[in-house]
């Protein structure tokens, strides 16, 4: 059955995460099965819980990126005047097609939690006493001119009354393991950041609850070179095609498209693809598509393909002066009757 984590807790549905916090540390001191006796404790506990984990889960991250930081204020803000526990800074690695059309992906990593045994006071179960590491259980320590006086680290009782909790040593933290799945908007850039508020370190009574930033990691592509938002690979062309001016595929990340050359010289040749790159986010329009041609003759060729060759070759040699004029302006030069 689905929970109401405000109506668990006895939150307004306006509540901060600190008020989350507050109400989480007194319900489950009150309901742990090692401090209350009522039957219904341990599903009491359960469902506080559950409620809490509820509340501090969640999947949609604000972006820190390029577009929202040329957005910010230069002045602080009442939220960055609040004291808050600290920030857990990750990275996040997808593929360029992730990056570039968006993607969901799933999280792991670990922050502090408090103690599920002492609910975060540090202290649980039987006091205990402790002689003083100063004065090793005497109350008195010699001063500088060897006089012995009254210990100051316990005020001369020798012994220390504690009630560490068994499960934390007295932290009230446990290590707590969260998974979560992320939603990464298309477009964003290396270096980019997600924050998710209030999924950094829990916070406390004096704290509100860290942030957790994920910076964005793009791996390697086998074909294209990203810079900026323009993509930049390299592509073997027939030298055929490019004096002929052929058109050709060209890859691309929303899939193949034809693109029809320009007829010259069978040589390196760069083209440029305007809006055919890394898509835009936001005031930000898609990269360009850079490919660097490089012409390929034929290696070996058939007697068909030899034969219409020499068909081509003579039917150039035939307008020699408009199609070849260095063989034609030689010819006449040296050929001439």
């Amino acid at each position: 059955m689905e929970i109401d984590p405000f109506r668990v807790l006895g939150l307004a549905k306006d509540s901060a995460p600190a008020d989350w916090k507050r109400a989480y540390r007194r319900l489950a001191m009150r309901w742990h099965p090692d401090r209350n006796d009522d039957p219904q404790a341990t599903e009491r506990f359960k469902e506080i819980n559950a409620a809490y984990e509820r509340l501090t889960t969640a999947d949609d991250p604000e972006v820190v990126d390029e577009e929202s930081r040329a957005d910010e204020a230069p002045e602080a803000t009442a939220e960055q005047d609040v004291a808050k526990a600290a920030d857990i800074r990750l990275n996040i690695e997808v593929n360029l097609d992730e990056g570039a059309a968006g993607c969901r992906k799933p999280i792991h990593y670990s922050r502090g939690k408090p103690c599920a045994t002492c609910a975060g006071s540090g202290e649980a179960g039987m006091s205990r006493t402790r002689f003083c590491d100063a004065c090793h259980g005497s109350g008195r320590v010699h001063n500088a001119d060897r006089v012995l006086v009254r210990c100051g680290d316990c005020g001369g009782r020798g012994l220390f009354t504690e009630r560490i909790c068994p499960d934390c040593g007295g932290s009230g933290r446990d290590a707590d393991d969260v998974s979560l799945e992320i939603t990464i908007p298309p477009g964003m850039l290396p270096g980019d950041e997600l924050r998710l508020a209030g999924q950094g370190e829990p916070g406390d009574d004096a704290l509100q609850a860290g942030d957790l930033y994920l910076t964005l990691v793009i791996r390697s592509h086998p074909l294209y070179r990203l810079n900026g938002r323009d993509l930049h690979f390299s592509m073997p062309v027939s030298a055929l095609a490019m004096m002929a001016g052929a058109d050709i595929d060209l890859p691309s990340l929303s899939g193949i498209f034809r693109h029809a050359l320009a007829t010259g010289a069978a040589e390196r040749r760069s083209l440029r693809l305007p809006g055919k790159g890394y898509p835009g986010r936001g005031r930000h329009a898609a990269g360009d598509m850079l490919v660097e041609l490089l012409p390929v003759f034929p290696a070996k060729l058939g007697a068909r393909q030899r034969k219409l060759l020499l068909q081509a070759d003579a039917a150039l040699l035939d307008d020699a002066a408009e199609a070849m004029p260095e063989i034609a302006g030689w010819r006449a030069a040296h050929l001439a009757d």
